[in-house]
Order: C-alpha cells, then sequence, then structure tokens
C-alpha cells in the first residue's frame, strides 16, 4: 500500500526566491543611473497688468443677489447677466457673505451657465 504524500518541499521556491534577489541586487544600483537631469524653474512673483473684467455678483446672507450695489431680483438673473457678458468677457465672480446660503450660491452658477458663462469663480474670505 502507498502512504500519503504530506510533506511539501519548498528548495525549489527557496531557489527561486534567491535568483530573484540577486536579479534586484543586480539591477538596483543601475537604477539610480538611469534618469533625468532636471532644474525646477523658480517661482517669480510678476506683477501682474492685467485688469480682469468680470461680472461682480454678492449674495447675502438672506439670499439676495446685488451687481454694483443694486439689488437684482431672482427672475431677473439672466437678462442682467446676458447684458454685462460683452462687457465683462471673463466670466462671473461671486463674493459670498459669510453666511450667505449654499442654495443661494448654486442658483447663481447655474443660471450663469444657462446663459453661456464659461468661467464662474467664488471669493473666499
Amino acid at each position: 500500500m502507498r502512504e500519503n504524500f504530506n510533506e511539501i518541499n519548498i528548495t525549489p521556491l527557496t531557489d527561486i526566491f534567491l535568483v530573484l534577489l540577486i536579479i534586484m541586487m543586480v539591477i538596483a544600483p543601475m537604477m539610480d543611473q538611469q534618469g533625468l537631469n532636471l532644474t525646477v524653474p523658480q517661482a517669480v512673483k510678476e506683477q501682474s497688468t492685467k485688469e480682469f473684467k468680470t461680472i461682480n455678483f454678492m449674495v447675502s446672507d438672506d439670499g439676495r443677489y446685488y451687481l454694483d450695489g443694486d439689488e437684482v431680483p431672482l427672475e431677473d438673473l439672466s437678462t442682467t447677466i446676458s447684458s454685462r457678458m460683452e462687457s465683462c468677457p471673463d466670466g462671473l465672480l461671486i463674493i459670498p457673505e459669510p453666511n450667505s446660503e449654499h442654495k443661494a450660491l448654486v442658483k447663481l452658477i447655474d443660471v450663469a451657465r444657462s446663459v453661456g458663462v464659461s468661467s464662474v469663480s467664488v471669493q473666499g474670505g
């Protein structure tokens, strides 16, 4: 009668790991020599002479919209933004008061996108 084989021979596995270790030891020093010599440019602060022409809307704490100090009703937002787009091609800047509602900001962004404004910024404070 034949006996069951209950032992695992790990010698071939050990041989494979040793060969891989030797290969990695030979290749690792070569990897440091292959590379690109790059110089990182230094950040230079330049005075910006370009004046941005944006439509500046302020959103109050109670959800009202103001353009140049005048209140703009929600129904007139799209026509007001459309009329100002030609004279202010750089987009829309939203200046929210600290406790303004998120809903009012999103509504203004949606209206601006629907009339074709491609750049909308929110000023943090």
